[in-house]
């Protein structure tokens, strides 16, 4: 998107970041309206030039400190997390771990995996399985919504079990 800026908006992102410097905005929404309203600029640019400006998406972050925010303040979780991943990433060397601010995504050619650590006492794994009925542990995806069909709540390490590899395995299988 930052490649096509200068030619769609007439600006560099810091050309765009040094006018938002200059403004009193403390909102995301502010910026995004003085951007569309007095810059005619796209949603979909005012947004990026938004983020970029207050370095509040993923790409402004190094990919441990994502993890490292993730479980400020949930720390008894990450060695959940970490014991998780290692056995993910075993699954396959064309695993593409990818973290996000609140999530760690697991994709291939699409994402099969999401690691989220939900609450300070819950990881949730959200699974992409196709025809893949819920169980009692296998539940709907609930907060993932369409980006995974199924959720499992992890509360303790020996969680990460044979069933549950079974299932991160299929939607690996699934994913190539």
């Amino acid at each position: 998107m930052e490649q096509n800026l200068l030619e769609k908006t007439g600006r560099t992102l810091q050309q765009w970041k040094q006018l938002l410097a200059q403004q009193s905005f403390s909102k995301h929404g502010e910026y995004m309206t003085f951007l569309k309203k007095e810059h005619g600029i796209t949603h979909g640019f005012a947004n990026f030039i938004t983020l970029k400006f207050r370095e509040a998406d993923a790409a402004s972050f190094d990919a441990d400190d994502l993890v490292v925010n993730q479980y400020r303040g949930k720390e008894n979780l990450k060695p959940i997390f970490d014991k998780m991943l290692a056995a993910i990433t075993q699954l396959g060397a064309d695993i593409d771990v990818a973290p996000k601010k609140s999530a760690v995504s697991l994709r291939v050619k699409r994402q099969f995996a999401l690691i989220q650590p939900s609450t300070k006492k819950r990881i949730d794994l959200g699974l992409k399985l196709n025809d893949t009925p819920f169980t009692d542990r296998l539940e709907s995806s609930g907060p993932f919504g369409t980006m995974c069909s199924h959720r499992v709540q992890i509360t303790e390490i020996g969680q990460i079990d044979d069933e549950l590899m079974q299932w991160l395995k299929a939607a690996y299988e699934q994913a190539k």
